[in-house]
């Protein structure tokens, strides 16, 4: 009995592996099964008639229930993404390419290459977010609202000529969209806070309007003529950038007899003195510390300011600054409404400028101006990925990735410059000196380095004396890097907000073409963040957590013992 009951027990498993509604014994003839079964079952009075053909096991209905609904499943979950021409997405694992033309469905899981990527397994995976524009769609006549009026000039936005002039001579005849949706507004007297896609032009959309506006006052002698009167502050967080801007701003005042003057860290107190007590400048160009500084000391007076711009304003906004820049503010008379910006008594107007929309800026702004009053600019393109920049992402181990930044480098050539991000200035030097090794010349940037020994590296890299620069986020701040081609993420950043600003760095307005992001993915605390930057350019959607309006302070909460104590 013992023996029949094993065999029967044999067979049923054997028939639900094999998923088969009848098994048939290897080796042995069916009749002489049956014969087996029968007689061995009739030795213990349990015989029952059979017919004289194969014998036949069968598989319990809940085993083939079970198998069909497995089945059914994995049609339903088969998502096919690929349709006929250019594909979106392209990893190793054709599958799951997704081509520009599909869409998915609103309640439609995105099947993702970096899925797995938490596995030890997956290094040496990689997918590609190709480009499906050739140029950035921040230029004139590429947005579909502006299709319409392919010749705008700056002489239809009521740019004086001589400005225009200057604007010719650096090559530039067409506004960006940021500047034609920028410039009229602070035209008019407005405070604009203005978010729009790295390399879209925003340096120009404020120091146009505020350099003309600054030389009709000086033609109309409306400014008091007193000591350390100075008519426009823009205040960045970086020096390197504070000499940007400077040196964009001259070439504008330079025909207008206006003038522009820096200040920034790492000289001394002795040299902002020099600078603001010499010959006040009518457009001053500072990092936020230095500017501190010399309002603590009485250097300056901003009570007669006419234009404050805060460029960067994502970063000034930011915990590091926002301190320094709440005390800038109350130096500065901020207008509530554009009347006041005009006449003898007229108050500063406060112009902000970011590549993604600024966190906390309304507990900052609330103590100074009315935020229901102030104009904000918000491009289509905020907080998307560049649809004109190619962006690669590759899984590979810490050790790997010296070398394959090497082939990268290598593939390069001449043809344009290369930035390679870094999280710490630590990494940064030991990059430096593993690409020494390996014969590949390059600059180092990083924050601890003295301030004027980073200007002249940068200038030097803006020239083309050095083709690669490896650096922290310090060189990812609007910065102007219109010949780097290639960036690369040896470290990938920390947040979205940092990943925009890099991959910022190439496909700028007026830069070379054909830009690539490439990106190493090493710890699994970057996984997440490439799975989210992933599923968004599959949806075709922005990048989730990033604020787009100014929200409203919320009202500070009094406890028991401050209402009970006395004023």
């Amino acid at each position: 009995m013992q023996t029949l009951k094993r065999a029967c027990l044999a067979l049923t498993a054997a028939s639900r592996v094999l998923g088969s509604s009848r098994l048939f014994a290897p080796g042995l003839p069916s009749g002489s099964l049956h014969r087996h079964i029968r007689s061995s079952a009739g030795r213990f009075g349990q015989t029952r008639e059979q017919p004289e053909d194969t014998a036949v096991i069968r598989v319990p209905q809940y085993v083939v229930k079970r198998v069909e609904s497995v089945k059914q499943t994995a049609v339903k979950n088969k998502i096919r993404t690929i349709t006929a021409g250019k594909l979106l997405i392209q990893g190793r694992n054709p599958s799951l390419n997704q081509s520009v033309g599909y869409a998915l469905g609103k309640f439609e899981p995105p099947v993702l290459c970096s899925k797995g990527w938490n596995h030890k397994k997956s290094f040496g995976d990689y997918f590609i977010i190709n480009n499906t524009k050739d140029v950035a769609p921040c230029l004139t006549g590429n947005c579909p609202e502006e299709q319409k009026t392919p010749a705008v000039t700056f002489h239809n936005l009521r740019i004086c000529k001589k400005l225009v002039e200057a604007l010719d001579l650096m090559g530039i005849v067409h506004p960006t969209t940021v500047q034609l949706q920028t410039i009229p507004k602070v035209m008019r007297g407005h405070n604009i806070l203005c978010a729009a896609e790295t390399g879209s032009g925003k340096t120009l959309s404020y120091l146009l309007p505020v350099v003309q506006q600054l030389q009709a006052e000086k033609q109309l002698d409306m400014n008091i003529e007193t000591t350390n009167t100075i008519g426009a502050v823009v205040v960045v967080p970086s020096r390197e950038l504070a000499e940007q801007v400077a040196a964009v701003s001259r070439t504008l005042c330079g025909s207008l007899g206006l003038n522009t003057r820096t200040i920034g860290g790492g000289r001394g107190v002795g040299h902002i003195k020099m600078v603001l007590k010499s010959d006040p400048p009518d457009v001053l160009v500072s990092t936020p510390g230095a500017l501190v500084k010399a309002l603590r000391r009485n250097y300056l007076d901003l009570s007669e300011l006419s234009f404050l711009v805060v460029d960067e304003a994502d970063t000034m906004f930011d915990p590091s600054f926002s301190e320094m820049l709440g005390s800038i503010l109350t130096h500065v008379n901020i207008a509530n409404d554009p009347k006041e910006t005009r006449g003898l008594d007229r108050k500063a107007q406060l112009l902000m400028m970011g590549a993604t929309f600024p966190g906390d800026v309304g507990e900052v702004l609330s103590k100074v101006t009315d935020l229901g009053k102030i104009v904000t600019v918000k491009s289509k393109m905020l907080h998307f990925l560049m649809p004109h920049v190619k962006q690669t992402f590759l899984k590979v181990k810490g050790s790997d990735k010296i070398l394959e930044l090497y082939q990268a480098l290598k593939k390069l050539h001449h043809a344009g410059a290369a930035l390679v991000f870094c999280n710490k200035s630590a990494t940064v030097n030991w990059v430096g000196y593993s690409l020494e090794e390996m014969g590949v010349q390059h600059a180092r940037l990083q924050g601890e380095m003295p301030a004027v020994v980073r200007a002249g590296i940068f200038h030097s890299f803006q020239k083309g004396t050095d083709k690669v620069l490896i650096c922290t986020d310090i060189a990812s701040r609007g910065l102007d890097t219109s010949r780097v081609r290639l960036v690369v993420n040896y470290d990938f950043p920390e947040s979205h907000t940092d990943y925009i600003h890099r991959a910022g760095r190439v496909g700028r307005a007026g830069g070379v073409e054909d830009g690539e992001v490439l990106s190493f993915i090493t710890h699994p605390w970057d996984v997440e963040l490439v799975q989210s930057i992933e599923t968004t350019a599959r949806r075709r959607t922005s990048l989730p957590g990033m604020k787009s309006e100014i929200q409203e302070p919320k009202p500070k909460v009094v406890s028991a013992e401050e209402q009970k104590s006395p004023v």
